[in-house]
């Protein structure tokens, strides 16, 4: 196991201070300093060029599915792998400055997501509704420019963080709305930065293949795992960006490519696909 370096590890995630990836951080980290960059793929800049030592980006949401811009680029910085995972609950409050009443209210921002998921709270009334890049970052607008009759909807962490209060909570749809983050690294990373709860999981893996354009590629792939009985718990297909109308097939494997059915299973598909690529060899979520 490699040596972790001295000091707190540098974790970059997008958005501001108080964002939901933020929350990724602290939950998948025992101690680290977060480092909040405007994009997603600015985070997996930085974690190429080594300007920290690692990045939390969303994968998937319980209501709103894969997050496929981050699959995208987790095929583009093939250097970079998926080193853990931690689920996150996702509790939604209206936040706006003290003083302000729930009926002054007339603009409602957040980042598109989220507005989906408080979807029958913003039905409830005839807000003017926009969406903004991040949770945290329309929260903080509204601090910064003093915007009255303007509400964020974001963490309700984020409101002593930028002076605001809170006027409703727990208004998100439904009691299991949660986000899967992705922790990525260049290399190997430390159990010891994790969390305990982040590395007490079973191993998983996450590959990413091309197949060729015959009839039957991607069902002789997937034999490759049926056959040995390896559960694949998600199946996500991308353009290939390389050649029009050919697609990447990503795959969760709840398995460690180490054992011996997983390794036989590898071989097979490697000689089925004309690309193979493990993305990721990690301990699976809790949540």
């Amino acid at each position: 196991m490699a040596t972790p370096p001295k000091g707190k590890p540098c974790v970059a995630f997008q958005g501001e201070p108080g964002a939901f990836s933020e929350e990724g951080v602290l939950s998948a980290f025992a101690s680290s300093e977060a480092v909040a960059l405007p994009t997603w793929r600015a985070v997996f800049e930085a974690v190429q060029d080594g300007s920290v030592d690692a990045g939390v980006v969303p994968i998937e949401r319980s209501q709103g599915g894969s997050v496929r811009e981050i699959y995208d680029l987790l095929f583009k910085f093939d250097e970079i792998c998926i080193a853990a995972e931690v689920t996150v609950p996702v509790h939604l409050a209206l936040l706006a400055l003290p003083g302000q009443t729930i009926d002054q209210i007339e603009r409602v921002y957040s980042i598109a997501q989220a507005l989906d998921q408080a979807d029958e709270f913003l039905r409830s009334r005839s807000w003017q509704v926009m969406t903004s890049y991040n949770t945290a970052g329309a929260a903080k607008a509204i601090a910064d420019k003093h915007e009255l009759g303007a509400a964020a909807i974001a963490s309700p962490r984020v409101a002593p963080l930028y002076g605001l209060e809170v006027l409703a909570a727990d208004i998100q749809t439904g009691d299991a709305n949660r986000t899967r983050f992705a922790v990525i690294a260049r290399d190997a990373t430390p159990d010891e930065w994790f969390t305990p709860a982040t590395v007490a999981g079973p191993l998983k893996t996450t590959l990413v293949w091309a197949v060729r354009n015959l009839p039957g590629s991607l069902y002789r792939c997937l034999g490759c795992f049926a056959e040995r009985k390896i559960n694949l718990s998600r199946l996500e297909s991308r353009p290939s960006r390389g050649v029009r109308w050919e697609y990447v097939f990503w795959a969760d494997m709840d398995a460690d490519p180490d054992d011996p059915d997983c390794a036989a299973a590898l071989a097979a598909l490697l000689r089925e696909a004309v690309m193979v690529r493990v993305a990721g060899v990690y301990h699976r979520s809790a949540e």
